[in-house]
């Protein structure tokens, strides 16, 4: 067999992958389907999220999206793909130093800028989170930041970027992913905003303003991540740092919405314009799983 009827063949193959149970939006249903399970009898009961009961339920709807990945990848994948997702949820050496600055200086960066942005506009600025200014005092009161910034990206990401992500490029841009990923990440959390306890319910609200923005700055930030998750050779470890150290730098350096979330649209068009619709990478492809071993 000559080399370009090997290529067809190899890429029909990763295609044939996309079939079948394993298609992307079958894994979105049914994580999404699986969480709501859990989250909606909360608000049907008139449960809060920082009682014993709603607790268990927020973190058992939590862990669903990372449960159901696991058993995606274990259904869809031989040995070889089901042997990568591991090595991508503990290998560093995916990320490399450089991106792991990138990592650590983009939520930084854009919780700084857009504080300044707002205070040039005559806004109030940036502000240290209650964390931050009650740690003096009460050092428990940085537990809420710490519990974003490590529970539910690990519990999340295992699923939206460690299987639905690349089911979803098989066959499409890495624009067109990260724009189908992140409205369905971001319809996943409509019910937060019904409970009490919750930062949803409690910090935003529903159909506010800043609820809208939070639902569009969702499908921003998928875009960030889709590039992050690309250029480190599809690590999750990488993905999950960058989703904790958003959610804790947004808990700690405080900025007005339309400022914040505005600068994450900013970012996600700059990444479109400069590294491109199709991969998000300088490379001509987006990165997929290994290919089926050969019978």
């Amino acid at each position: 067999m000559d080399e370009s009827a090997s290529h067809g063949r190899s890429q029909g193959d990763i295609e044939k992958t996309s079939d079948g149970i394993g298609r992307w939006w079958v894994y979105l249903a049914v994580a999404v389907g699986g969480t709501w399970l859990f989250w909606l009898p909360a608000i049907a009961l008139g449960l809060r999220f920082d009682s014993a009961i709603g607790l268990v339920l927020l973190l058992v709807g939590l862990a669903v999206p990372g449960v159901v990945g696991i058993a995606f990848v274990y259904l869809v994948y031989d040995e070889r793909g089901q042997a990568d997702f591991w090595n991508r949820v503990v290998n560093p050496r995916r990320v490399g130093l450089r991106w792991f600055v990138v990592i650590l200086l983009v939520p930084l960066g854009i919780g700084i800028l857009a504080g300044i942005a707002d205070l040039l506009l005559g806004g109030t600025g940036l502000a240290w989170g209650e964390g931050v200014t009650e740690f003096g005092v009460n050092p428990l009161a940085i537990l809420p930041a710490l519990f974003f910034a490590t529970l539910p990206p690990i519990l999340e990401e295992l699923g939206w970027r460690g299987y639905a992500l690349d089911r979803l490029q098989l066959k499409r841009s890495a624009a067109s992913a990260s724009l189908i990923l992140g409205v369905v990440w971001a319809l996943w959390h409509l019910p937060l905003f019904f409970i009490e306890g919750s930062f949803q319910h409690d910090a935003v609200g529903f159909a506010t303003t800043g609820f809208w923005l939070f639902m569009a700055g969702v499908v921003a930030l998928s875009f960030a991540f889709t590039w992050i998750y690309n250029n480190t050779e599809r690590s999750i470890l990488g993905i999950v740092v960058l989703h904790g150290w958003v959610n804790f730098t947004a808990e700690t350096i405080v900025v007005p919405d339309p400022a914040y979330y505005g600068l994450w649209f900013v970012l996600a068009g700059v990444i479109v314009a400069v590294w491109g619709a199709k991969t998000m990478t300088a490379a001509a492809e987006v990165p997929h799983p290994p290919l089926p071993s050969s019978p």
